[in-house]
């Protein structure tokens, strides 16, 4: 696509108040794909001024009617699926089938479920003597991560529109091509001016501002803790509502009598896909002991199953980090593994290619609790492989991070998997390989957030409660 040159701003292309741009690159080789508008606190606050105008004509539309208005939204993203993968292979580095599978078939996905939901959502009920109503909590915005940036759009603005909210959306720097697109999508689709909005640019600036502006009733924000802090306070010193998602150090517990074969290769393909960067990515591998070994060397030839290379060619399973800084990142990570004491069993920090920002799938055994590796975000494909000697151990492994947010328990049956499971602090579980649910609520316990998304819990994230006594 050919990259806007201004901001979508009450129903139309605007210029930007600024002349600062930024370059978007393309992971894999390094060039540069286009360039977008660096937004100021000027764009911002046109974008909730918008937002603010349409506001009250969207949360008095009947649901049933702002529901349609989504599902047309999800039309317009299943004629444009293609052309969403590939902007989003290039941009991203995402293999180019798992970009159409995942990064755009989730959306639509999501989008289809609010779509149903905002139909069948109870936004009045009675309770005693009184009736308790559900309304939209006003202008929300929302700050979205590169790592999915269609998914982590679609899975704010959809239950937004469909609680009555209006929104304004500032992308992520270094996918912003995808959230214009979307921006298209949305006119496509008909919404009303002023419903959706789009400024793109830096976080300190543009998003600093969106979390700041007092015509901003809730800051939906995905991203690392650390900027999650600094959003929270910003929107905490303005009370106003936030939902964070954010990090996470998630535990595949493989427990003794599951099927060893499969819970390795399915933890390795979560923690390889999309080259390590997800928030949920199942980055710590727990085994019992006594298979230890078998799992190591499983693991190790699973992970020679994902050549790295070109992420338009069909052959390549595992693209490129996003950018520069995060190569580095993860490279340093595994250094920092090799001389606390880990086994490396496969990848290591040298570059498999000398150009793009390419990192090797990397597995690491005899990993320790207190590790680096083992205790940190790495958001790369690295895996760390832990032994435990009974199921105590492997709970308070798997609880023993700041983090909660995803998590696996394979078992030889249903049964103890889902025991040990509901003993562990963390918002999600797959149960021997659960498979994604776009109707079950996705958020995370301790440092990986505050809030839900997906289905009537993300949905409720955007309402607001009034009672009235009769």
């Amino acid at each position: 696509m050919k990259a806007h040159d201004g901001m979508y701003i009450g129903g139309e292309w605007r210029p930007a108040a600024g002349r600062d741009r930024i370059e978007v690159l393309n992971p894999a080789d390094e060039q540069i794909l286009g360039g977008v508008p660096a937004g100021t606190a000027e764009d911002i606050d046109a974008a909730v001024r918008a937002a603010r105008a349409a506001f009250p004509g969207w949360a008095a539309t009947p649901p049933a009617e702002r529901a349609g208005r989504i599902a047309a939204l999800r039309d317009v993203l299943i004629a444009r699926k293609g052309e969403f993968a590939e902007l989003i292979t290039a941009e991203l580095g995402s293999p180019r089938g798992f970009s159409e599978m995942v990064h755009v078939g989730a959306p639509i996905a999501v989008a289809s479920s609010f779509a149903e939901l905002g139909v069948g959502h109870a936004f009045e009920e009675r309770i005693g003597n009184s009736t308790v109503l559900l309304e939209p909590v006003g202008v929300v915005g929302a700050i979205t991560p590169w790592n999915y940036p269609l998914h982590q759009i679609v899975a704010k603005v959809a239950p937004a529109l469909a609680a009555g909210c209006t929104v304004v959306l500032k992308p992520a720097e270094d996918t912003p091509l995808t959230a214009q697109l979307f921006a298209e999508a949305v006119d496509e689709a008909g919404l009303p001016a002023g419903v959706f909005n789009l400024v793109t640019g830096t976080g300190p600036v543009a998003g600093q501002a969106l979390a700041a502006h007092p015509g901003v009733d809730l800051v939906s924000f995905t991203g690392s803790t650390a900027v999650g802090r600094l959003v929270g306070a910003t929107a905490g010193a303005a009370i106003k509502r936030v939902a964070l998602e954010l990090g996470g150090k998630s535990a595949n517990v493989i427990l003794p009598g599951a099927d060893l074969a499969k819970a390795v290769a399915t933890g390795v393909g979560h923690v390889m896909n999309n080259s390590g960067q997800s928030c949920n990515a199942l980055t710590r591998m727990l085994v019992h002991r006594d298979q230890y070994e078998e799992a190591v060397a499983l693991a190790a030839a699973a992970v020679a199953g994902y050549p790295v290379g070109d992420p338009g060619d069909s052959a390549t399973r595992l693209g490129p980090v996003i950018n520069a800084k995060q190569r580095d990142r993860v490279r340093a990570y595994i250094t920092r593994g090799i001389e606390e004491g880990a086994r490396l069993v496969a990848g290591g920090p040298e570059a498999p290619h000398e150009q793009g920002y390419f990192v090797a799938p990397t597995v690491f055994a005899d990993v320790t609790p207190e590790m680096t590796i083992a205790q940190e975000e790495i958001f790369g494909p690295v895996l760390a492989i832990l032994p435990y000697e009974d199921e105590e151990e492997a709970l308070r492994i798997a609880n023993g991070t700041v983090y909660g947010l995803g998590g696996a328990v394979w078992a030889a049956d249903e049964e103890t998997a889902v025991a040990f499971a509901r003993r562990m602090d963390t918002g999600q579980v797959d149960i021997n390989g659960g498979r994604f649910n776009p109707l079950a609520p996705f958020g995370g316990y301790k440092q990986s957030g505050v809030g839900r998304e997906l289905g009537p819990h993300g949905l409720a994230e955007y309402l607001q409660t009034k009672s009235l006594q009769f």
